[in-house]
């Protein structure tokens, strides 16, 4: 897609004002990937088991079931429906609030809106009580809502910030000091948990507070947006933004079969990064690797953070050389070769080389997901709108590939069964990968 540098170049009449510019929005990922690692991954989920679950004196769980609204229900259960939830609600919001940003000029606005939304109802979570869990719930509910949303706005980001040639890097920047951020504080949280006792609530807050702190580096240097002149209301001409965008996504053959494989693959990747830690508990650290199970998570965590910093930079080389959609079918095939190996490992120390092939591979997936669907669209404006798409089929993958699963488990009566059929994802991912023309038709704008 070509920059308009017109508009970039009234905004930033210098190169190191760009520079500013592409560093202060790679610098939210920073701020923002605190949440998917201390509370999505690593701390609370910990946490909230050990708050819904009666046990024993000596540790030995004798009921994980709650109470929501009279209904009775798993804690982990619950908390999958909850979360599910909040990816629907945000698959229905994404694409109306963003017509509304592209035609309105106004998407800082709207990720700062679901920034604060997600890092003030983190650290409500502080106040989380078992006693009052319907209340406690909407903590969670709704900062999943502000962390998923607000990267619809971000995202959108990329494309008139940069050039299509510079779109892997700066992606990959913003993924590598998201992972190596969120793994400081994370670190930090331990630190305190672990040797000064520090409640692990009190996690929380420093995950708001970080968020909210250095996402002000972003939002100082980042351009409002391009208001677009004012004919008719705002709202009914946001939903002509996002009728526009559709209609041009059906057309283009090259974003649509991209948008049909990252859909798939999107469903596998996103499924082994929210069950590792379970597996891992289920699985490996059981019987005589019980003892060992907290440091090895931990210890697993941090390796996926940080090889995936790696990651992110080896496959921006990758796609240099040999070209994106190539680098993402080597990536899927990495990812076939995950599962099949996941099937079968039994000790800690296999686990910790499948984290390690895992952050390799996590890091330069996401990375360039993001890049690749940048480089295929068109010159516009309605950025906003596009990436809404790229996160709509992002979160139903998730939800999809979850209830796969869980089902898989469920009937075969064994997780590893599911992680094994979690390559058909990839499998079919990388067919579609294939399907993907080298060049557009000419002609096709929005």
């Amino acid at each position: 897609m070509p920059l308009n540098m017109d508009t970039l170049e009234n905004i930033t009449p210098d190169s190191s004002k760009k520079k500013k510019i592409v560093n202060a929005w790679a610098f939210y990922d920073w701020a923002n990937s605190v949440y998917p690692l201390v509370i999505s991954t690593a701390i609370f989920p910990i946490f909230y088991e050990a708050m819904t679950s009666v046990k024993d004196g000596d540790g030995n769980v004798l009921s994980d079931n709650v109470q929501f609204f009279g209904a009775t229900f798993k804690n982990s259960e619950l908390y999958s429906y909850v979360v599910a939830a909040s990816f629907l609600v945000v698959t229905i919001l994404s694409p109306i609030l963003s017509g509304i940003a592209d035609y309105a000029g106004n998407k800082k606005t709207f990720l700062k809106l679901f920034c604060y939304l997600g890092a003030i109802s983190t650290m409500t979570l502080f106040f989380f009580n078992p006693e009052h869990l319907e209340l406690s719930m909407v903590s969670i509910f709704l900062a999943s809502i502000g962390f998923w949303n607000s990267l619809v706005f971000y995202n959108a980001y990329l494309p008139e910030i940069a050039p299509p040639e510079d779109h892997d890097r700066v992606s990959a920047k913003g993924f590598s000091l998201g992972y190596l951020g969120s793994s400081i504080l994370l670190i930090a949280c331990l630190v305190g948990i672990m040797s000064f006792e520090m409640p692990a609530k009190y996690s929380f807050i420093l995950v708001g507070v970080w968020w909210i702190g250095f996402s002000q580096i972003t939002y100082v240097f980042l351009p409002k947006g391009v208001k677009k002149e004012k004919k008719g209301h705002f709202i009914a001409n946001g939903f002509g933004e996002i009728k526009k965008v559709w209609a041009f996504v059906r057309q283009t053959s090259r974003l649509k079969k991209y948008l049909a494989s990252f859909f798939i693959f999107s469903m596998g990747i996103q499924t082994i990064m929210l069950m590792a830690v379970l597996f891992a508990k289920k699985e490996i650290f059981v019987g005589k690797y019980e003892e060992d199970a907290g440091s090895g998570l931990i210890i697993s965590v941090l390796l996926i953070q940080f090889i995936a910093i790696l990651g992110a930079y080896v496959f921006s080389f990758s796609s240099k050389k040999i070209g994106n959609v190539k680098t993402l079918g080597i990536a899927l095939i990495v990812w076939i070769f995950v599962c099949v190996y996941g099937y079968y490992i039994v000790t800690p120390n296999d686990y910790y080389i499948l984290a390690a092939i895992v952050g390799l591979v996590m890091g330069g997936t996401q990375s360039l997901s993001r890049s690749t669907y940048s480089k295929f669209l068109p010159e516009t404006q309605d950025t906003t709108s596009f990436f809404s798409y790229y996160d709509i089929s992002e979160k139903v993958g998730i939800i999809l590939g979850m209830v796969i699963f869980g089902f898989v488990e469920g009937y075969s009566g064994d997780m590893r069964t599911s992680v094994l059929a979690l390559l058909s994802f990839f499998v079919v991912a990388f067919l579609l990968l294939l399907r993907i023309p080298k060049n557009e038709k000419e002609g096709l704008s929005v």
